[in-house]
């Protein structure tokens, strides 16, 4: 069996194809997108579409996994390391995030198991947040479930909150103005002081570099 390794070259044609489907997926959802029309976006045969993820399917799946792969790395970085205070953070999720949200509203929509998976995976990691709250008879997972969908909605409805702010919602501005308005409806002890305090922070500097 060949087991050549993968080449630089393959990795970034992968990485093309992945991401023209994430955006096509985005905008027409998968059942309207064509192993033919990623490749055109991409610019590359739809052989080597085929020949790097097999199917459409399988491209889905690798699409999946790589948003949920960025969720992971974000939330850590910005939660469990305690970035979110620091406008390089921000500034560096401004810039990569639009696309993979975008992708991700249109996954939570159209269903996938792995949209599914990003949902509870985040879920989970509100309610850990959410634990340390001295309200002993608080529901902690209906608290987290909520707010997550309430966080989400945002996502999947980007077009209409765009369209009702005036701005763009992932240019940095408009992504400012939501992520302050977010924590002018939320308690600090909801999501918990330290937390509530970095991410007004790190909004407070972005926008006062701006």
């Amino acid at each position: 069996m060949d087991v050549r390794p993968i080449s630089e070259e393959d990795l970034t044609t992968r990485a093309r194809i992945r991401d023209a489907a994430m955006a096509l997926f985005a905008e027409q959802g998968v059942k309207a997108t064509t192993i033919r029309g990623i490749a055109e976006a991409a610019k590359v045969s739809p052989g080597l579409v085929q020949h790097h993820f097999g199917t459409k399917e399988a491209l889905r799946q690798a699409c999946d996994e790589y948003v949920l792969g960025y969720l992971r790395e974000q939330v850590t970085a910005g939660v469990t390391d305690h970035n979110l205070d620091k406008p390089e953070f921000i500034e560096n999720v401004h810039r990569t995030a639009p696309p993979l949200m975008k992708y991700l509203g249109r996954a939570l929509v159209d269903g996938s198991p792995a949209a599914a998976a990003m949902f509870d995976g985040l879920v989970r990691v509100t309610e850990e947040h959410l634990a340390d709250d001295d309200r002993s008879e608080a529901d902690h997972r209906a608290r987290a479930t909520v707010l997550t969908a309430m966080k989400l909605g945002i996502t999947v409805l980007h077009e209409h909150v765009s369209r009702a702010l005036g701005t763009d919602l992932y240019a940095p501005q408009g992504a400012v103005r939501v992520g302050k308005a977010q924590l002018d409806l939320i308690r600090p002890e909801f999501v918990g002081r330290e937390l509530f305090d970095q991410a007004r922070t790190g909004l407070e500097k972005v926008e006062g570099q701006r």
